[in-house]
């Protein structure tokens, strides 16, 4: 391992308040969410990217890829909203081992009961604080970082293909998360 490049002052103080800021408006929105519906912040999060989706269906694995979930807590997730009937799992007619995630109509009709006041509150805390160049400035931001955590994954995926040449019984073992986004999905 090669020596350790700690940050500087201005690298540390960026840095954790970036982090303050994530996890605040995280919990400020799930707060705020929960106040003014009947549905709490993961609930939302999953409607919202499956109501993207023409099909308003996704693979379960690519449903906690996107949310950057690990998979069981995508399943775990899903669960507890099936059990409400926000969503509906269905097989995989393709992959008899794999699974959809669907919205409901009861689903859409919360997501849509819900979106008026989560949305006030993002244009209160975020949007309206920020001017156009800024947005643009933070879109590009989070556009540079998501593409280097991709990168990171692709080499790590890269990395486990090469270490587990040799392992024969690995396509019979349950794959590791990471496995999962390297190409070993199931549901």
């Amino acid at each position: 391992m090669s020596e350790v490049r700690w940050l500087d002052e201005a690298e540390a103080r960026a840095w954790q308040s970036f982090q303050l800021m994530v996890a605040r408006l995280t919990g400020f929105m799930a707060h705020d969410l929960s106040a003014h519906s009947e549905l709490s912040y993961p609930d939302y999060v999953v409607l919202v990217v499956l109501s993207a989706e023409t099909s308003g269906a996704v693979r379960l694995f690519e449903l906690a890829h996107r949310l950057g979930w690990e998979k069981s807590r995508a399943s775990h997730q899903v669960a507890r909203m099936a059990e409400r009937g926000l969503v509906e799992k269905r097989r995989c007619a393709s992959d008899r081992r794999g699974a959809f995630v669907a919205l409901t109509q009861a689903g859409r009709d919360r997501l849509a009961a819900a979106a008026p006041s989560h949305v006030a509150a993002v244009r209160r805390v975020f949007v309206d604080r920020l001017v156009p160049e800024q947005l643009g400035q933070l879109s590009a931001l989070s556009s540079i970082v998501l593409e280097a955590i991709e990168e990171e994954e692709r080499d790590a995926c890269a990395a486990e293909r090469g270490a587990g040449d040799g392992d024969a019984g690995r396509a019979t073992r349950e794959p590791a998360t990471r496995g999962e986004r390297c190409g070993s999905r199931r549901s």
